[in-house]
Formats: C-alpha cells, sequence, structure tokens
C-alpha cells in the first residue's frame, strides 16, 4: 500500500503475521495476563496466570512448528526488520521449551509451616487475614507476596499470612520470552535495542522478588539494572557509530557498506560498542561483575530463567551481529573476541574454584560456558554456528535443572521469622553427606554437574567437543587448548560436590529436601533425561542444529 503527502511516497511495510504469530502469541498472552491482574479475584489470579502462561508458550511452540514447515528457508517482514530464517526459528524453539520448563518451576508452591516472630504473635493472633496464633499454614512461594513492602516489615508478613502471591511474575516472563524471541530475529539493529530492553525490563523487576533475603534480591536487582543500563547505552551508541559509518542500521547494509569501505574504523569502533551490550547479556570477562551478585540473590527460578533461555537470547543476537552485520571486518574484531574468549574461560574457571555458596559457583560457571560458547562464534562458519546452537539447547536444560535441584534443598527451620525459616542450604559444606541421605536428589544433581564438566556420556561431553572441534578447524588451536585447560580447572570444583554429597559426613544440623510439587519435579525429570539421552543419542539435535546453521537474506 502507497501513500504520499507534499510529494513525499510512502510505501507501508508487508507484515507476514503467520510467520511472526509465535511472538504474537507470546506478547498477547503477556498483555492479557497484566490486564487479569485487575479483573480477576486475588484467590483464582495464580491458578488462572500460570495456566496462560504455560498454555501461550505450548501454543507459541505449536505456532512455530508450522512456521518452520511452511517456511523452511526462512522468511523476512517488516521491512526488514524481524528476519525469521532457520537459525531464529532453532533458536526460538529452545527458547520456548526451556521457557517452558522454567515458568513451571515459577509455579511452584507448597505449603509449609512457618515460626512467626515473637514480637508480632501478639499483635496478629486472632485478627487480620488467617490469624489463628502461631505455627501458621502459608504458601512457601519463592517469590514475596509484596513486592512494594519493605524486607521483614508487618506490612510484608502480614501479606504473608494473607495468602499474597505475586502472580504477576507470569506475564513478566512472558514479556521477556517474547524479547528474547525478538532478539535472535533482528534484521537492524534498533529492533535489536528495542527486544534488548523488552527482554532485559521484566529481569530487572522479577530478579528482585525472593520471598527470602530480601534485601540480598533487592540489592541483585539494583545492579543488574545499573549495570544494564550502562551496556544497553554502549549497544546504541555503537549502533550510532555503525549508522556513522554505513549510513544504514541494517545488518546486510552495514555488511555489504563495510566491505566496500576503505576506511573501517568507524565500523570496528560501532561494532566493539555493540559488543559490549551483547557481551554483557551473555556474561563474559570483563563484564560479568553482575552474574555472581545477580544469580545469588535473584529468586532461584528466575536465576534458571536467566541462564538458560537470556544466554540462548543473547548469543543469538551475538551471531546475528557477528555474522551478517559485521563478517566483512572479520580480521579486525576476532582478535577481540579471542581475549576475551579467554579471559572468560579461565577467570570463569579460577573464581568458581574459590566459591563456597553453590548458586556463586554455577555463575562462575555459566561464565565460563560462555567463554566456550565464544569459541563457535570465533569459528565463523555453519560448523561453529551449529555447534554453537547444539550447545545452547543442551546446556539451558541442564542448567535449569541444577537450579531446580538446589530449589528443594531447604535449611532447617528455626524460630528466626517467616521470612528466613526454610531457606535454600546454598553454602556447598551443607551439602556434605546430602548424597547418602537423598540418593535421588545427588544422582540428578551429580549428573547436571558432570555435565556442566564434559564427562563422556553427557550431553556437556558432545556439546564441548563440538565447539572445540569448530574452533580447531577454524585455525583458533591455541583457544581449544585454552578451553580444555579451563575445562580441566573446572572439573575440579564439580567434582569436590559430588565428592562432598558422598562421600563425606553430612554436618551437625543437615539440610532437608521439600517434597516439590508436580511442576518442578517434572521439570528436574526431563531436564536429567535431556542431559542423559542427548549424551548417548546426540544425532538428532546434532543434525537439527546443522540444518539450521546457514543465516539467510531474503527479500
Amino acid at each position: 500500500m502507497n501513500f504520499s503527502a507534499s510529494g513525499v511516497s510512502y510505501e507501508a511495510p508487508s507484515i507476514a503475521y503467520g510467520a511472526l504469530s509465535p511472538m504474537l502469541i507470546v506478547l498477547g498472552a503477556a498483555v492479557v495476563g497484566v490486564l487479569l491482574e485487575a479483573v480477576i479475584p486475588r484467590a483464582q489470579r495464580f491458578r488462572v496466570q500460570l495456566a496462560l502462561a504455560l498454555v501461550a508458550i505450548v501454543a507459541a511452540f505449536a505456532a512455530l512448528i508450522a512456521v518452520a514447515s511452511a517456511k523452511s528457508g526462512g522468511v523476512t517482514t517488516v521491512a526488514g526488520a524481524v528476519v525469521l530464517d532457520r537459525p531464529a526459528m532453532f533458536l526460538q524453539g529452545t527458547v520456548l521449551l526451556v521457557s517452558l520448563v522454567a515458568v513451571a518451576f515459577m509455579g511452584e508452591r507448597r505449603l509449609e509451616r512457618v515460626v512467626r516472630q515473637p514480637e508480632l504473635v501478639g499483635a496478629a493472633s486472632g485478627s487480620g487475614p488467617g490469624g489463628s496464633g502461631p505455627g501458621d499454614i502459608t504458601d512457601a512461594d519463592m517469590f514475596t507476596p509484596s513486592g512494594a513492602s519493605v524486607p521483614g516489615s508487618d506490612a510484608e508478613y502480614e501479606a504473608t499470612r494473607a495468602g499474597g502471591v505475586t502472580t504477576e511474575v507470569f506475564p513478566l516472563a512472558l514479556f521477556a520470552v517474547g524479547g528474547m524471541m525478538l532478539f535472535g530475529a533482528c534484521g537492524d539493529l534498533l529492533t535489536m535495542f528495542v527486544a534488548l530492553e523488552v527482554m532485559s525490563l521484566p529481569l530487572y523487576l522479577l530478579c528482585g522478588l525472593a520471598r527470602r533475603r530480601r534485601l540480598i534480591s533487592q540489592e541483585a536487582a539494583l545492579k543488574y539494572f545499573l549495570l544494564g543500563a550502562f551496556a544497553s547505552a554502549f549497544f546504541l551508541f555503537g549502533a550510532a557509530f555503525a549508522y556513522g559509518a554505513t549510513g544504514t542500521l541494517d545488518l546486510t547494509g552495514i555488511n555489504a557498506s563495510v566491505i566496500e569501505s576503505d576506511d573501517r574504523s568507524l565500523a570496528v569502533i560501532g561494532f566493539a560498542l555493540v559488543a559490549v551490550g551483547l557481551l554483557f547479556k551473555v556474561g563474559a570477562v570483563p563484564f560479568h561483575s553482575w552474574v555472581p551478585d545477580v544469580y545469588q540473590g535473584a529468586p532461584t527460578p528466575i536465576t534458571g530463567f536467566m541462564a538458560a533461555a537470556t544466554k540462548v537470547a543473547a548469543f543469538g543476537g551475538l551471531l546475528r551481529v557477528c555474522y551478517l552485520g559485521f563478517g566483512g571486518i572479520h580480521d579486525d574484531w576476532k582478535p577481540i573476541l579471542w581475549v576475551v574468549a579467554i579471559a572468560t574461560m579461565l577467570v570463569g574457571a579460577v573464581m568458581a574454584v574459590t566459591q563456597s555458596d553453590i548458586k556463586r559457583m554455577l555463575a562462575y560457571s555459566s561464565i565460563t560456558h560462555a567463554g566456550f560458547l565464544l569459541l563457535g562464534v570465533i569459528a565463523l562458519d555453519e560448523h561453529g554456528v551449529s555447534a554453537t546452537l547444539f550447545y545452547l539447547a543442551v546446556y539451558g536444560f541442564s542448567t535449569l535443572g541444577a537450579f531446580a535441584t538446589i530449589s528443594v534443598v531447604r535449611e532447617p527451620d528455626r524460630p528466626v521469622g517467616p521470612h528466613l525459616s526454610g531457606r535454600e542450604a546454598t553454602d556447598i559444606s551443607q551439602w556434605a553427606g546430602l548424597g547418602k541421605r537423598y540418593p535421588l536428589v545427588g544422582a540428578m544433581f551429580s549428573m547436571f554437574l558432570l555435565a556442566f564438566a564434559g564427562i563422556p556420556l553427557t550431553s556437556g561431553f558432545i556439546a564441548k567437543f563440538a565447539v572445540f572441534s569448530a574452533a580447531a578447524g577454524s585455525g583458533a588451536g591455541v583457544l581449544v587448548v585454552i578451553g580444555v585447560l579451563s575445562s580441566a580447572i573446572a572439573a575440579y570444583f564439580y567434582i569436590r560436590i559430588i565428592i562432598a554429597m558422598f562421600f563425606t559426613d553430612p554436618p551437625d544440623d543437615p539440610p532437608h529436601i521439600v517434597r516439590p510439587s508436580i511442576l518442578t519435579t517434572a521439570g528436574i525429570a526431563v531436564c536429567t533425561a535431556v542431559t542423559i539421552i542427548l549424551g548417548i543419542l546426540p544425532q538428532p539435535l546434532l543434525d537439527l542444529a546443522e540444518r539450521a546453521a546457514e543465516f539467510t537474506t531474503l527479500s
């Protein structure tokens, strides 16, 4: 359709709504979820919001399969702003599957007995909602019942006794999922910036909603927000430099222009600044400082969601920028990524050894894995893309399963107040003897750790072998040697936890395992099965990743 005004002609972009339907379903459900917060009674919001989120993700995945079957080569739409090629559809499918497990994990709610703070017993007994004396039964939600309340205040305690549930986490998670799906399918830097913000802003809020250790949670959210804002500013500044150098924000246009240009200095500066924003999201050194604090302070379901889905989306965007946007100057930016990859692998592995908190240890582990994934990006060929896609898929399920397992290991109940009782036992010393007392939990967590270490017959071994072989085939043998060294260092702290669980006596006051609901149980089972099956029979997913490794530029 053409429009003209004052002699200026404008052609409205063609929008392929069918191809966009997976993202539209997720974002539409998120908007509906926000509206439901205003009209659904509080007692029914949790079930309605959880059901809406799960159904939306399943429907979006079904729509994605239909789009991939009908348009196997890919499609570009919205005037080239969205490019749904094979890598984009693979990444979207991975984000949806991982998010399905993560959202189910967010819906975990159990009934546990809490001990009331003595100073509140007299004031609350027999009055207020649910006032039945000490030892009330309340929901052991992993999210605070009142995000606006001061941590540890009477208002937060009364919200707990009243059965308050922060159900807005579900539409916020859907907005983040929608942004992640778009992030890996952007055709220009402006759309990528919008997707970056849609993906990030809900996560800033979700990180500050932990039910226990509220101050640490809020500190994590503030750090993530401030550093994320700086990273977004770098990304936008880099896009401005790229536009100044090439006269376009379209990725393929940028690449074509820099290839023909004699002076590439502005383009290199633009790439470096854009890379800062992307490397921040993947948690690469030296932009990693937020990772351990946020992973430790955020509610564990959000930690698992970020460690899995956010990394998939961020690496999808990084692949697209490096391959489609600035592939013509790869000789200029490859040394930069070499240095970043080496520092990320070594710093992550060495720092993980020194950690005493298991969530912080897994945070530094995720930094190390970001370094391994950068080897696939540096390879700059289809083998590197397919290896990266496979690695993202298997790592997403393994890390989500690991964090879900951590959430069921709780400290003994003590008369210290409802917001401290039943906390997750995250100190590594508390896990001593856990495998002997709870063999199934110990075995499943050990499987995830062995996958992170890259032990054969686990999905992690196949993933590391794929990225190492891709890097070696592209002439980056030095990076492979450093990657193997980092894997050896990482194996130490993974094996240390396994030894503590099965070959060490438990402490005098050991933690216990809470019985999770079917949502968390099914999620852990799925993640364990994926980790084992893809370690023994990885070929189907390897073939799918290989077929999805070709970026396309469609007119």
